[in-house]
């Protein structure tokens, strides 16, 4: 899959692919370039190839196909220790033995190097370590030793930074609070970081760019809204949050929209916003996300404004989550149909068994082609 046309760039990987002994292909023959000096982030399930490619990256995957460029070298047949590339791994791997100040100092020391304060001290300063320089690994918390990790890296003056799922053995809190630190450490050091992740949350937080990973091939790359607002495919659409999904088929073109035929009432839908078939009689898949539409209870019907797409059903199920109430809604469309409501003015009767008016506007409404699986990237998927 070519995935963009850039010769430029840090990283460059042209028809690569990895199919192992047993027949196996973990990754299909794919073309990527990472722009120099951005945050990159892989992201898929368990299984999709993105470790797999990060490795042939590092030299730790010989590639079946292809080639690895980093800028202008071909570095396919490297071993790892002479490409100009660190990797932070989950494990974090630090020598519990030695203090942080000599974790971080020991890649240069290797390397022959006697006065090593002076780098070691502003590698402390720029990941926040700098009063903990004489303590040992066991003595810091999870997210310090990540950091720790991620400067005996950078100490090396790579020209890429690659990070294995580097955050998934941190709890929630201490996860996210990593995210915004390793963003900042990006930013402010300027080097490229590929950074492998299952978890979109974290790879729309903190990457540039991102590529999403299915059974080995790109699915969509782009920037982390575009993905959101414009997804390709199924799988994107349901695996990069939450998507209502509605089975639909082209009646005729008004101008630039598409007017749909839907549980027997039409929506309307942005052509340029469609990325299935548009002529008449075609199926595609409407998708909304569920923060994009209002509820209103039917009584209250006729106060939706004119020009929004309107969906009538009856609540069966809420759940207040705090900084919204999560509604499941049975429609003639879609039998499960979610809405996520901010707890701003909360409506009394917005409760189960009510009558409701969904509606939304249609630039908020993408288009995809109904021959995809509906089901592709939700989490029940996953787990069957």
């Amino acid at each position: 899959m070519k995935t963009t046309p850039d010769n430029s760039g840090d990283v460059r990987l042209s028809g690569i692919s990895k199919t192992y002994d047993n027949g196996f292909t973990a990754v299909q023959p794919l073309d990527l370039t990472v722009p120099e000096g951005s945050f990159f982030a892989l992201l898929g399930a368990s299984g999709c190839g993105k470790t797999t490619t990060l490795r042939m990256i590092a030299g730790l995957e010989d590639p079946s196909s292809g080639t690895v460029c980093l800028g202008d070298q071909d570095v396919t047949h490297l071993p790892p220790y002479k490409r100009p590339v660190n990797t932070v791994f989950q494990s974090y791997a630090l020598f519990p033995h030695l203090d942080i100040f000599e974790n971080v100092a020991f890649g240069l020391r290797r390397r022959g190097l006697k006065s090593v304060k002076k780098q070691v001290e502003e590698m402390l300063d720029l990941v926040q370590l700098g009063e903990q320089a004489r303590k040992k690994p066991h003595q810091l918390s999870g997210g310090q030793q990540q950091r720790v990790a991620v400067a005996r890296a950078l100490i090396n003056h790579p020209r890429v930074l690659l990070l294995d799922e580097p955050l998934g053995a941190l709890d929630l809190k201490l996860r996210r609070q990593m995210q915004l630190e390793l963003k900042r450490i990006q930013t402010e050091v300027g080097i490229t970081f590929v950074h492998v992740t299952h978890d979109q949350e974290e790879a729309m937080t903190m990457a540039d760019t991102v590529a999403v990973m299915n059974a080995g091939r790109v699915e969509q790359l782009g920037s982390p809204s575009a993905l959101y607002e414009n997804p390709n495919t199924t799988f994107v659409a349901n695996f990069l949050g939450t998507s209502n999904l509605i089975e639909a088929e082209v009646d005729t073109k008004n101008g630039d929209d598409l007017v749909l035929r839907a549980g027997g009432g039409k929506l309307v839908l942005p052509q340029a916003r469609c990325s299935g078939p548009t002529t008449a009689g075609a199926k595609v898949l409407v998708g909304v996300r569920p923060e994009k539409i209002a509820l209103t209870h039917a009584d209250d019907a006729g106060t939706v404004p004119e020009g929004r797409n309107r969906v009538t059903g009856k609540i069966a199920d809420a759940s207040f989550i705090g900084v919204s109430t999560q509604y499941v809604i049975d429609t003639p469309v879609c039998d499960e149909f979610e809405v996520y409501v901010q707890n701003v003015e909360r409506d009394g009767r917005l409760v189960p068994g009510a009558d409701v008016v969904l509606h939304w506007s249609p630039a908020h409404t993408f288009g995809l082609d109904a021959a995809q699986d509906i089901g592709a990237g939700t989490e029940e998927e996953a787990a069957a």
